[in-house]
């Protein structure tokens, strides 16, 4: 039954329905017509929404919107001008040096691209960027923040897979670091063939990068504040999402002094209809969860993959590759809901390290939102 829900799925996606209810309507048909009571759709949906770590994911949904609003992100963006504007392609350079440095405060590669839209965009079109070069720098740019902790994509596959959030936060730093240099790297050789000139005219004195760098210490403090404290047990990832709040409230008031009781309710207001969205497919997700789970699902997958090979290269290359088909047509959130349980008992039999597999699959997994059709970024 569960193949013929997919199509339901996959057919009601085709035709424009949002992801939450199409994966809500193929959940509930298979609690009206298959073998188990109605009854049970409410219990799972009730369940999911009474965890603990769960809390993580909307409290820093609202620490990111509260430090574009407390005069964090204006400052990052000085900071990124400054240790990147000399470069060839100028303002492409601080746009992903920009992503990097908000990947240790939003979280979100869809909030960091729509940020940096706004503010840089014009900025790269004035300067004679092109409107696709500008999109695919920016787009892109943001998978860095998907990766480079507090990623909420990583919070959601390791309350989803069971897997230590603090050792993942902790694997996404080198990986985030190098998609930067590579990119940084890509922006300069086109650059070069298409005549992008730098923002600054001279390299930046270090009195100046210093100074930059003096003004964004809270920014830059704050993800090594939350690796540190969730590696080593003085808070949970729960926790870690409270102190986040406090902070960027503390800093926007205190600090700065930018952040008033306006653009709080405005930070809140945006909070609030990201995690309604985000919330809502995570409930009809575990509906799903449990009917792949009765049917077999995962330990059918795990003992396909295992069978085609036992080569741990090969079997990471296949599951790559179906994470990046299916973020092509799927949004991040519901791709990590609903594929972590079915394929992490073919990492476990594979004996490969849930922490690397987590950094890859959410890697592999937001290069999907810069691909057709969706393309959320």
């Amino acid at each position: 039954m569960s193949g013929t829900l997919t199509l339901l799925f996959l057919f009601l996606m085709f035709m424009g329905m949002p992801v939450a209810f199409a994966i809500g309507i193929s959940a509930v048909m298979f609690y009206i017509f298959g073998p188990v009571p109605t009854q049970i759709a409410i219990q799972k949906v009730a369940t999911i929404t009474q965890s603990f770590p769960l809390l993580a994911v909307p409290l820093f949904v609202f620490a990111g919107h509260l430090m574009n609003e407390s005069g964090i992100t204006a400052r990052l963006i000085r900071l990124s001008t400054v240790l990147t504007g000399w470069m060839r392609g100028g303002l492409a350079q601080v746009a992903i040096m920009l992503s990097a440095l908000m990947g240790g405060v939003s979280g979100s590669a869809v909030a960091d691209a729509a940020m940096e839209a706004r503010i840089l965009g014009p900025a790269m079109l004035k300067s004679g960027y092109t409107r696709g070069y500008a999109s695919a720098v920016i787009s892109v740019g943001s998978l860095i923040t998907a990766t480079i902790p507090p990623s909420i994509g990583l919070i959601l596959y390791g309350f989803m897979g069971n897997v230590s959030i603090g050792r993942l936060f902790v694997g996404g730093v080198v990986p985030g670091v190098l998609m930067t240099i590579v990119l940084m790297t890509t922006a300069y050789w086109i650059a070069r063939r298409r005549g992008y000139e730098p923002e600054l005219k001279e390299f930046p004195s270090f009195k100046t990068i210093a100074v930059s760098a003096w003004e964004c210490k809270w920014a830059l403090i704050f993800p090594i504040l939350l690796i540190v404290g969730i590696r080593y047990g003085i808070f949970t990832p729960s926790e870690a999402g409270a102190f986040a709040v406090a902070y960027a409230i503390f800093i926007g008031f205190v600090v700065y002094r930018e952040l008033t009781v306006e653009k709080l309710l405005g930070a809140l207001r945006h909070s609030v209809s990201d995690v309604g969205m985000i919330m809502l497919i995570i409930m009809f997700s575990s509906m799903i969860g449990y009917m792949i789970s009765l049917e077999g699902v995962p330990q059918a997958a795990a003992g396909y993959l295992v069978s085609i090979t036992s080569n741990k290269i090969l079997l990471m290359t296949a599951i790559m590759v179906l994470v990046m088909v299916v973020g092509t047509a799927m949004d991040m959130t519901p791709t990590i809901l609903i594929l972590t349980p079915i394929l992490m008992p073919v990492v476990n039999a594979a004996g490969i390290d849930p922490v690397y597999f987590g950094v890859m699959f959410i890697i592999n997994n937001a290069i999907g939102l810069i691909t057709p059709p969706v393309g959320t970024t």
